[in-house]
């Protein structure tokens, strides 16, 4: 379960986001679901801290990275500069970055490279946009991010990274995808990374992510192919964010 806090929360408030989930998930928990907090760039020392100091089984995760190693690339952040600071896992190609930012599956590819050389997790994002679900283009679309954006990877690779999909048009608008439409694209994606292999399709984790909250959790896990969920707005209450974690 991974939280994208987008652009909220001050490191303040990062540091009183882990103490309500110190205060508020059990400790055997942990031991069951791998937690995620993604947190702004300017809050994941602070987040860092307060869990490398109480021994939280809680992984810090980026929002983004460049997959240059150092340069002149004004406002960017290396991998090598997240993994100095203790994070695990980094989120690339979200669709806010496509949308937004101009990212493309062929920055997504070498983001994911930059990763690997680095030793980060990657959670890699797909999904398609309102005008493709209504004209029936999902598969293609969602088939050709993951294809370009798994290129060059290797299997052993693939098999240790998360792949999250995220329709566009369920992000931020309070629509989800159902279970059931949800089952179908995961299961195309695992089906599209055994084209490369059958251990690394068995072993990736791939996440729903768009709108989720507590009233469809259960429904999205009850699902064979959803290994969990990038929560965004949901993510920003600790409270809410705790009854996802516990879902089970």
């Amino acid at each position: 379960m991974a939280a994208n806090w987008k652009m909220n929360k001050t490191h303040l408030e990062g540091l009183h986001f882990v103490e309500s989930l110190r205060n508020t998930v059990p400790a055997e928990i942990f031991d069951k679901v791998d937690v995620v907090v993604c947190p702004p760039f300017t809050a994941i020392r602070s987040v860092q801290t307060a869990i490398d100091g109480d021994d939280l089984q809680i992984a810090v995760g980026a929002q983004d990275m460049h997959w240059e190693s150092s340069g002149a690339y004004t406002g960017e952040i290396s991998a090598e500069m997240l993994t100095k600071l203790g994070v695990t896992y980094v989120i690339i190609g979200h669709s806010e970055r496509r949308e937004y930012f101009g990212e493309t599956d062929e920055t997504v590819s070498r983001k994911v490279r930059a990763a690997f050389d680095n030793d980060l997790v990657p959670i890699m994002c797909v999904g398609e946009t309102l005008a493709e679900l209504e004209a029936g283009n999902t598969a293609d679309k969602v088939s050709g991010q993951i294809r370009q954006g798994l290129k060059g990877i290797k299997a052993e690779q693939i098999a240790r990274m998360v792949l999250a999909y995220e329709p566009i048009w369920a992000i931020g608008t309070g629509k989800t995808a159902s279970a059931d439409d949800a089952q179908k694209t995961i299961a195309l994606i695992r089906k599209v990374v055994r084209e490369k292999s059958e251990t690394a399709a068995s072993a990736v984790r791939i996440q729903y992510g768009g709108s989720v909250k507590v009233g469809n959790i259960a429904d999205l896990m009850s699902r064979p192919d959803i290994d969990g969920a990038l929560v965004g707005g949901a993510s920003l209450d600790p409270a809410e964010f705790a009854q996802i974690v516990q879902y089970l």
